[in-house]
């Protein structure tokens, strides 16, 4: 396997041959089980390293009954090595601040320092080494060609450059492939409309954000003059948000850009984050098993689900120093799956991508419906304004269910036709009644960074269905 070490040693000036479709060839495509037989030599030492490394680990696993020295097949790993949660994470930092006693290199090799932004809690703070740095670069320009995307090609970052690892590790990878970044950012007041003036000066090749952002940018870029198809783009990739891999929401990006939409992204804690990507010629994500070892279990005795089955992703770096995460419970819901893949990569993937966080489910008269499910149905209304919410909430005995879902200016001319085409959809896939408000164009405001659709409020909903007679 090419530079395949632990700790990791790549060569900052390896490049794979022009018209290669591979960064490491053999790596990419050997025979699977070939692969995680060196995934668990890779693992007895990652676990090894912990061991010698990381108080919380080596507690984690006393109590468990479980030592390194026990890890003889991924068999043992699933049952033996007990799993890591967020909130695990947050209490060891809370004991060893600022970084927690996970943290396996002197304070002092910390790179980076980023984090979750604490708005619920406690925030988690991640430090990077230097070497880390390095292998996350390495590990996203190889990903970024499997992409499609090449050195000299210009690549549009328009994520928010703070603590938020996206924005970041796009750009380590980006810089790393040799290509051109263009760190752009978000969030400012009235940088959308720049930012589609800038992408109609550069005509970049590939753009990187979130998939709300993309269609809210085409929304306003056409608002100013620009005709987003125009702009040259090849390749639009995503994370932070559920949608690159909802047919309905892939298709209208694409269609907007008259370019190629490909899905990546696991956790923030797990970066190299894009260890999830779709490639150039396949959809949904790749599991890019030599990066990041993910298996997808049951959510309630962390074992792996067969093939073919939904579970919760559970990750274990394979090239971290810093703080290794290893069986860290993502939380998030995906279906997995092993067939030929159409790159020719030889790695489980998850056809649909990641469904969201089983925590951002919500139970309707007896029936699971997550918001990416009502995004799906939504995104193909013929009209659809751009945006939606989603109001949740028991009226009286019953869970009840409104989609506010916003009309462009023809649609709301005759707002019965839409509503009544959501409510047969929303039935056919969700398998329950919902009632359907249409709404005038730019009811709703548009963001810059990551969609917040779903209202859990009682006195918002009693309001609503009085206002449609229910």
């Amino acid at each position: 396997m090419e530079q395949w070490s632990f700790p990791p040693r790549y060569d900052g000036d390896y490049a794979p041959p022009a018209r290669s479709r591979y960064w490491f060839p053999r790596r990419e495509t050997m025979p699977p089980a070939e692969r995680e037989r060196a995934i668990l030599q890779r693992l007895k030492e990652v676990t090894r390293y912990a061991w010698d490394h990381a108080p919380f680990y080596r507690r984690k696993w006393d109590e468990a009954g479980f030592h390194p020295d026990q890890l003889r097949s991924l068999e043992d790993f699933e049952s033996r090595v007990p799993v890591i949660t967020k909130k695990d994470l947050r209490e060891a930092q809370a004991r060893t601040p600022p970084f927690g006693d996970y943290l396996c290199v002197p304070e002092n090799d910390v790179h980076h320092i980023h984090g979750t932004s604490g708005t619920t809690g406690r925030p988690t703070a991640f430090g990077i080494s230097r070497v880390d740095w390095d292998a996350i670069a390495n590990a996203h320009a190889r990903i970024l060609w499997g992409m499609g995307v090449r050195p000299g090609d210009t690549v549009f970052i328009a994520a928010i450059f703070s603590l938020y690892m996206g924005s970041w590790g796009a750009l380590a990878g980006v810089e790393r492939l040799r290509a051109k970044a263009f760190p752009f950012g978000a969030g400012a007041s009235g940088m959308t409309a720049r930012a589609a003036m800038w992408l109609d000066l550069m005509k970049p090749q590939a753009f990187y954000g979130t998939p709300s952002f993309a269609i809210h940018l085409a929304e306003v870029a056409r608002a100013e003059g620009y005709e987003p198809r125009r702009f040259g783009l090849r390749t639009l990739f995503f994370s932070g948000e559920p949608g690159a891999s909802v047919p309905a929401v892939r298709d209208r990006i694409a269609r907007a850009y008259d370019a190629h939409v490909i899905d990546c992204g696991s956790m923030a804690e797990m970066t190299p984050f894009m260890n999830l990507a779709g490639s150039a010629e396949t959809d949904g994500m790749l599991l890019w098993q030599d990066i990041v070892y993910t298996e997808v279990c049951d959510p309630r005795t962390f074992h792996r689900v067969p093939y073919g089955q939904r579970g919760t992703p559970v990750y274990t770096h394979l090239e971290r120093l810093s703080q290794p995460m290893i069986r860290l419970v993502s939380g998030d819901l995906t279906l997995w799956e092993d067939e030929p893949n159409a790159c020719g990569r030889t790695y489980p993937r998850l056809p649909h991508g990641v469904f969201g966080r089983i925590d951002d489910m919500f139970t309707i008269r007896g029936e699971n419906v997550y918001p990416s499910e009502v995004d799906a149905v939504v995104n193909q209304l013929a009209g659809y304004g751009g945006e939606h919410r989603i109001v949740i909430t028991r009226d009286g005995a019953m869970d009840e269910l409104l989609i506010r879902i916003e009309a462009d200016a023809t649609a709301f001319v005759m707002p019965g036709t839409m509503r009544d085409e959501a409510q047969r959809q929303l039935l056919r896939v969700l398998g329950l009644r919902a009632k359907v408000e249409v709404v005038p164009p730019g009811t709703f405001p548009r963001t810059d960074f990551k969609a917040r659709r779903v209202i859990d409020d009682r006195e918002v909903f009693r309001e609503m269905n009085a206002r449609l007679g229910g």
